[in-house]
């Protein structure tokens, strides 16, 4: 119904955040504001989520050796993807893959410990805790964007690994490391589409009625 609806000018906010969103690899060094930190982790707090679990742990890392150290993790996963790649090995390793070293503020995203006492939703899929916490991450993201920040997921880590490092209690596991900072710009079109690294599918695509065609 109309009186629940936006106005055009804050639909058009939305929609040029959705559509501006970019997984971004460059950054500038300058730090990002306490407050704007707050209201775009507030963001994030506030996804919805299966069961109202909210299984998202933000670890926001402020130590510069740490901040090295996941680097190098970052960096060997890298090496090992570039392998696996094959014959696209030498094409992936000329792309920048992360701003890890760049970016104002670097995030861990984990799921939490004890995760299997939350049955709402999730007897017969479990992995409805990843899709609630990759649901905060995009609120971040888009948050991020209407603030001017940039942002981007790394997903090149071990996560068993980077798990120690962050003395996180078992049954717990990161699934994101984010970069997030200003930018001097954003990328017009995402950046694997401006490497000719791939082609993004277009809707018609992706969507089918009363069965998969």
């Amino acid at each position: 119904m109309k009186q629940h609806r936006f106005s055009a000018e804050q639909r058009a906010g939305v929609y040029r955040a959705i559509a501006e969103r970019r997984d971004m690899r460059h950054f500038l060094s300058e730090p990002v504001a306490a407050d704007m930190l707050t209201r775009i982790l507030q963001a994030a707090h506030q996804a919805g989520s299966v069961g109202l679990m909210q299984p998202w742990r933000f670890i926001r890392i402020t130590d510069n050796q740490l901040r090295g150290q996941i680097h190098q993790l970052v960096d060997n996963e890298r090496q090992l993807t570039a392998t696996a790649l094959g014959q696209r090995q030498d094409e992936f390793m000329r792309l920048k893959v992360e701003g890890v070293r760049e970016c104002g503020e670097l995030l861990v995203v984990a799921l939490p410990d004890q995760r299997e006492k939350h049955i709402f939703g999730r007897r017969t899929l479990p992995e409805m805790d990843l899709a609630s916490a990759a649901c905060a991450i995009q609120n971040l993201w888009l948050a991020a964007r209407a603030e001017g920040l940039g942002m981007g997921w790394v997903s090149l880590f071990d996560p068993d690994t980077l798990s120690a490092l962050l003395n996180m209690p078992s049954g717990s596991r990161p699934i994101a490391i984010l970069c997030l900072g200003h930018v001097a710009e954003f990328y017009p079109k995402p950046m694997l589409e401006l490497e000719n690294w791939a082609v993004p599918q277009p809707l018609s695509v992706m969507v089918s009625e009363n069965g998969w065609e």
